[in-house]
């Protein structure tokens, strides 16, 4: 492998020869790198980690360290990141906790930028952007396709839906709606569906609209949600029904 003399790697890590360690970087001897993976400079990459292949990560983040989490005895968790993911400057993402499922995931094809942090036990599906100083706490759920946007914290247990956007700032304190444009400008709101990023993912006019049609029912008639729920059904597509079925899952309730 490309290995900078300075480079850290202890006895039992697995590293391929594709890799590339850069300076002062570290790996714990628990951690099993996949093919292509580049480690720029400062990495730190430490517990029972697995990395997938052609990740690139940049200086000074911290990838599988311990938890944030004061019941934290030491207890053999995990972290494993999928493939193609770039992980930007200063960002930790924490080891599992026994009692939170032991396991922090993150998907492929993600770009966490600088700062950002995962807490412990927090699944991160494929194809999300974490922006600048986004906080994930422990146990938050993030499906795919979905962005946060800068400097936004989520609470605890929270669950943020398939193709959300979370615009800058804003603090999450219930479940997501998949499909969302959520944003605080004076109180945290869905604003409806994120038409822009769904259509340049691909949704069709027909999809979108169905969804348009879900939203302003749950959003802007004069109904409660279980009452907009029942018109919602009535509606086809699967869209949809992720829809309903998230909200009828959530535990923290819904930002509408």
């Amino acid at each position: 492998m490309s290995r900078h003399p300075s480079a850290i790697i202890a006895p039992g890590a697995r590293v391929p020869k594709s890799c590339q360690i850069g300076p002062y970087s570290t790996i714990g001897p628990e951690v099993v790198l996949g093919e292509e993976c580049r480690l720029i400079s400062h990495v730190v990459l430490d517990g029972r980690t697995t990395i997938g292949a052609r990740n690139l990560l940049y200086p000074f983040c911290s990838v599988g360290v311990a938890p944030q989490d004061l019941k934290y005895r030491g207890e053999s968790t995990e972290t494993i990141l999928g493939d193609d993911n770039t992980i930007r400057e200063c960002v930790t993402i924490s080891r599992g906790t026994a009692k939170g499922g032991g396991v922090t995931r993150v998907g492929s094809n993600c770009l966490i930028m600088a700062y950002a942090h995962i807490g412990h036990d927090s699944q991160v599906g494929s194809h999300c952007i974490l922006a600048n100083a986004a906080t994930l706490a422990g146990h938050v759920t993030i499906e795919d396709h979905v962005t946060v946007g800068a400097f936004s914290p989520i609470h605890q247990f929270c669950t943020v839906g398939a193709h959300a956007y979370i615009g800058g700032g804003t603090i999450v304190t219930q479940d997501v709606l998949p499909f969302s444009l959520t944003s605080s400008r004076r109180e945290n709101k869905a604003f409806g569906i994120n038409k822009i990023g769904l259509a340049r993912k691909g949704f069709s006019p027909e999809r979108l609209e169905r969804l348009h049609k879900a939203f302003r029912l749950l959003l802007a008639a004069k109904m409660n949600t279980t009452q907009a729920l029942e018109k919602i059904r009535q509606l086809e597509g699967e869209d949809v029904a992720l829809l309903v079925s998230f909200i009828e899952k959530s535990q923290r309730g819904v930002i509408k």
